[in-house]
């Protein structure tokens, strides 16, 4: 399999295939790199070169116990960058991995990259704080470690079943295939892992980055996407990004990537190609 050792010993997974402008995609929480399967086809049909690792202790890297925080996801990421020699890169991250983008380029810098696409992403912050009275409780991520902790494969089974993809909602026909990759690929990937990733994702201020950013970012944000809540998420990073562009879809749900990927798609192709 490919892979790369990051300065800290960490062995990450990633797929490299075709040639022509790099788009590199950033997974979300709990899954890999399979999760674009949908994008990374598609993008690699229309002769992009498309480029998707699997984060720290998730997928086919390495189960570590250390480093499950922002800063070492957006080091990882730039070790898969600086590795593949990888410019003009177009970044798209969803879920967490638009919280690692952020991260990476206002860590990073922007002189590999040329765009990026922030798809129902956690920034700016998703917990409730005095600053931010519209996040979600502490007490919604404390439930998530325990589960993570106590009941991982039942609660990765509840969570596509769900309020991931929608599934919950009345007229919603569930797709058993979709549900079990999702367990599938949160399985793959390690307890401790996905455990410290609650505190990563949940508690991570992006305010700052989300500033220092001067490329153009597209932001997708689904109005019923019930793990990050819209009104706390797309339009504040929309607003907080110098060259953000806000893009609402009406009754789309978190998981939209793969529910409507046909939309996602055409919309990204379109974004990139401007």
């Amino acid at each position: 399999m490919p892979t790369i050792t990051t300065s800290d010993g960490v062995e990450i997974y990633y797929k490299d295939w075709g040639s022509g402008q790099p788009i590199v995609f950033s997974h979300g929480w709990p899954l890999s790199a399979d999760d674009w399967d949908a994008q990374l086809m598609f993008f690699l049909g229309q002769g992009y070169r498309v480029v998707a690792h699997d984060r720290r202790g998730h997928g086919r890297s390495e189960q570590v116990a250390d480093g499950h925080d922002m800063d070492h996801y957006a080091d990882d990421l730039a070790a898969v960058v600086e590795h593949l020699d990888l410019r003009d890169a177009v970044h798209v991250g969803h879920s967490t991995g638009g919280g690692e983008v952020v991260r990476y380029l206002a860590r990073h810098g922007e002189e590999r990259a040329a765009k990026a696409a922030l798809i129902a992403a956690v920034p700016p912050l998703m917990v409730q704080t005095e600053a931010n009275p519209g996040g979600l409780p502490k007490s919604v991520f404390d439930h998530f470690q325990t589960q993570v902790a106590t009941n991982r494969s039942a609660f990765y089974r509840a969570v596509p079943e769900g309020p991931f993809y929608g599934f919950n909602r009345e007229g919603v026909e569930p797709v058993e295939g979709v549900i079990a990759n999702w367990w599938r690929q949160g399985m793959m990937g390690g307890a401790k892992a996905h455990y410290d990733g609650v505190v990563a994702f949940s508690q991570t201020d992006f305010t700052e980055d989300l500033e220092k950013i001067s490329l153009p970012v597209l932001v997708m944000h689904g109005d019923d996407d019930q793990i990050v809540p819209y009104a706390d998420a797309g339009p504040l990073s929309a607003e907080l990004l110098p060259k953000g562009i806000l893009k609402t879809y009406k009754g789309f749900p978190h998981g939209m990537p793969t529910t409507h990927a046909d939309v996602i798609n055409a919309d990204l192709l379109e974004f990139i190609r401007s």
